[in-house]
């Protein structure tokens, strides 16, 4: 039996889908923390050390979460999957998808590189210019979008929609990430939830946020919607242009009924999407990972 590695502080219900669709396919999967993994650099021993792997290494990693801390510490954690490659173990998705994914400055600037639609954005640490940039940006009549460079589900995003809100504008640790709100198509605030699995997109769904954040954690509903032609093909470029097997990539349709890339997500949630798309996603995943990653090569 094959043994896969599922790399996460917090398994729930995630973890559990996964662990049965490997298990469905004779795969064993043990769930376990980059925390806990180390490097060991002495002649004839594993180099990479795995809680619950230290007697071998798995035939596959599947990363479900890379935790915070420090700039080492996820150095360190990033490090551990960069040497996994290395040692020709398959990292599902690797370490360099999820540090362009992670990091939104990167992340806008290679969608933009790709010539793929996305907001305007800047990236900077002088607060007196980014105060200046958003002065400019509010008395021309648009909203921003502060966001830190690093954070998930709607975590320490803030709007500025008036000067006053500018008293409060904070950088993430020195840095400012500035982006122009995109006003969204029909009544409310709702964007598109897009699955891209080696390619090809396999499920899409609309969320419609309580308010202007449109994260399923922050109380978003689901709605199943078709995957057309223009939403496929945008999905499936983001997640090319991050190299990336799997990504959940966020689009917006704005007001003049273009589409707008706003995240390409490395590390996506499905239990959303799950509930209202009729096909499996974690068996998509593990059929993925296994037949392409392990038995390829």
């Amino acid at each position: 039996m094959g043994k896969i590695a599922i790399f996460t502080d917090d398994p729930g219900w995630h973890g559990k889908q996964l662990q049965l669709a490997f298990a469905e396919r004779g795969y064993q999967s043990d769930f376990t923390s980059l925390t806990g993994c180390r490097l060991r650099i002495a002649p004839g021993e594993l180099p990479v050390l795995i809680p619950k792997f230290e007697q071998a290494l798995p035939d596959a990693v599947f990363v479900r979460g890379v935790p915070g801390g420090s700039l080492e510490e996820v150095v360190l954690y990033l490090d551990m999957l960069h040497a996994l490659k290395t040692l020709n173990i398959p990292v599902y998705n690797d370490g360099h998808a999820i540090e362009r994914s992670v990091d939104k400055g990167m992340t806008s600037f290679l969608l933009h590189h790709a010539g793929l639609p996305t907001p305007l954005t800047w990236v900077l640490r002088d607060r007196e210019e980014a105060l200046a940039i958003a002065e400019r940006e509010l008395n021309d009549g648009h909203l921003l979008i502060s966001k830190p460079l690093f954070g998930s589900q709607g975590e320490g995003i803030r709007r500025l929609e008036k000067m006053t809100d500018l008293l409060w504008l904070t950088g993430s640790r020195g840095v400012y990430y500035l982006q122009r709100f995109v006003e969204c198509s029909g009544d409310g605030y709702c964007d598109h939830r897009v699955f891209v699995i080696n390619g090809r997109a396999v499920a899409a769904m609309q969320r419609r946020g309580k308010f202007w954040l449109n994260n399923v954690a922050r109380g978003a509903s689901c709605e199943h919607v078709p995957l057309n032609a223009a939403l496929a093909d945008l999905a499936v470029k983001s997640a090319a242009a991050l190299a990336m097997d799997y990504a959940g990539v966020d689009i917006i349709e704005d007001r003049a009924g273009q589409y707008t890339i706003i995240e390409v997500n490395s590390i996506p949630a499905w239990k959303g999407l799950q509930s209202v798309c009729d096909v499996n996603i974690a068996a998509l995943l593990a059929d993925d990972l296994i037949i392409r990653c392990i038995k390829q090569q």
